[in-house]
């Protein structure tokens, strides 16, 4: 399963002046990792952005928003955003600091 190539490049420009910023290919997609953690990734157009339990309801509720489920069971804390939601700019940049504050708030993971 391929994803968005142009999509990644948008979500690296988001995350230009995050640090600790790292890739990986993940569920056949890719991830982008913040000291470890994972804050938001791509699958095939959509952005799934790891919202964390607290604020997983009512990021639910946003446009183009829904559950995460692409293992066939919903993934709680993480939220899937439909290519709709972050055509514009600053919609892609308030998902993307969403997934990165909650990716911060978390340990740093040494590598492996």
């Amino acid at each position: 399963m391929a994803y968005d190539e142009a999509l990644a490049k948008r979500v690296r420009r988001a995350l230009q002046d995050a640090t600790g910023v790292t890739e990986r290919k993940m569920f056949g997609g890719i991830a982008f990792m913040v000291n470890g953690n994972m804050c938001c990734g791509i699958q095939e157009r959509n952005l799934v952005v790891r919202t964390g339990p607290h604020a997983y309801d009512n990021a639910l509720t946003r446009p183009h928003a829904r559950v995460c489920d692409f293992t066939g069971k919903p993934m709680k804390g993480l939220v899937m955003v439909a290519h709709e939601g972050i055509r514009r700019s600053d919609s892609l940049k308030r998902w993307v600091r969403l997934g990165t504050g909650y990716a911060c708030s978390l340990p740093v993971k040494q590598p492996k």
